[in-house]
């Protein structure tokens, strides 16, 4: 705030006279409005100083008043999971951002789960919890909870016998490099469970999820169709 005013030339003011500059002016700033301006940069100083200060205490105040709820925003999950994984329950470590993949495969040696693309893609990672095909590359293990997860591991029977998408095919011969194979698998197991009976373009949907690079695509298409057939 800028407060002038003007007097006439060699006037006196506040008992000094204006300087002969001022004079040669015409223009000359009277004691008491000198005293306003200074008053008024002192107060804009001590408010802005208020301002600061009271902002900091009441920072201060809040974090020393809520030191409970600082504690459960930072406290880590529980680390020692049970995972129940093919029919058995698996006690594992798991960190907190760990993914599904990573447990079954580093954890607990399942590898029949592959990682492709590792960004939920390409579906080389698929598994089954609670009957519904996941990718478990996007899948934090901590989400899973007490469901049921079944990996290409736990298809077949505790003898040996092949699943009848896993026999279907080999029958028409959809496995090639064999990479894909597993996640093609689960997504099969999954849609023939809810879907007993499903059409070719249910299938196509369902299987559009999980890339082939070898191209094999209408083999594993026939290939559960046949299983949809003979179970």
């Amino acid at each position: 705030m800028s407060v002038e005013t003007r007097i006439p030339p060699g006037q006196q003011v506040g008992g000094a006279q204006c300087g002969h500059m001022a004079e040669a002016a015409g223009l000359c700033l009277a004691d008491d409005a000198v005293s306003q301006m200074a008053r008024a940069k002192a107060s804009r100083r001590s408010f802005i100083k208020g301002v600061i200060a009271s902002g900091a205490a009441i920072g201060a105040g809040g974090h020393m008043m809520r030191p409970s709820a600082a504690r459960a925003a930072t406290a880590a999950p529980e680390r020692l999971l049970s995972l129940k994984v093919n029919g058995q329950i698996r006690r594992v470590d798991v960190l907190p951002h760990e993914t599904l993949a990573n447990t079954l495969r580093y954890k607990l040696g399942l590898t029949g789960t592959k990682l492709g693309c590792d960004r939920g893609e390409c579906g080389a990672c698929t598994v089954v919890i609670n009957d519904i095909a996941y990718y478990s590359c996007t899948t934090l293990t901590h989400s899973v909870g007490d469901r049921d997860v079944t990996t290409i591991e736990g298809v077949a029977k505790a003898d040996g016998t092949l699943h009848s998408v896993q026999k279907a095919f080999i029958a028409e011969f959809g496995p090639q490099c064999g990479y894909c194979t597993p996640g093609q698998v689960m997504s099969a197991v999954a849609l023939l469970k809810s879907n007993p009976n499903p059409s070719e373009d249910q299938v196509r949907r369902a299987m559009s999820g999980n890339l082939c690079r070898c191209g094999a695509y209408d083999h594993y298409l026939a290939g559960v169709m046949r299983a949809a057939k003979e179970a």
